[in-house]
C-alpha cells in the first residue's frame, strides 16, 4: 500500500492567488522528485451538521478558508527519500521565506493508507 503525506492549514482568502504559485511551483518539484500525486484544495462546504467540521478544529479568523492537502508516494521509505531529494532542491531555496499564512497552525503527519479503491 501506498504512504500518503497530509496536511491541513488556514489560509488568508486574499493570500489564495500567492499561495497557489507557491503550491504549484512546489507540487513540480515534489512530482519531478517522485512523489505519485499532489493535491492542494481549497475549504468550499466546510460545515455540516453532525460531524466536526474542519472549521471547528482549524479555527479559521474571519477572512481565512481552509487548506486540505496530500502528497502520495510509494511507501514511507520512498516518501523519506522522495522528500530527502525535495529539501535539496535549489528551487525549494527559491521560495519565499515568509509564508502566505501562520505555518504555526499548519497541522502534518504521514500515513500509512489502508483502503485504496
Amino acid at each position: 500500500m501506498s504512504y500518503v503525506d497530509g496536511f491541513v492549514l488556514p489560509l488568508p482568502k486574499k493570500n489564495l492567488a500567492e499561495y497557489r504559485r507557491i503550491s504549484r511551483a512546489a507540487g513540480k518539484v515534489w512530482r519531478e522528485h517522485g512523489a505519485l500525486e499532489y493535491r492542494e484544495c481549497a475549504g468550499d462546504d466546510l460545515s455540516h451538521p453532525g460531524v466536526v467540521p474542519f472549521t471547528k478544529i482549524m479555527k479559521p479568523k474571519p477572512g481565512e478558508t481552509v487548506i486540505f492537502a496530500w502528497i502520495v508516494f510509494k511507501s514511507r521509505a520512498h516518501r523519506d527519500r522522495v522528500n530527502a531529494k525535495v529539501m535539496k532542491d535549489p528551487r525549494l531555496a527559491k521560495m519565499p521565506k515568509t509564508m502566505p499564512f501562520d505555518v504555526k497552525r499548519m497541522v502534518y503527519g504521514g500515513f500509512k493508507v489502508i483502503v485504496d479503491v
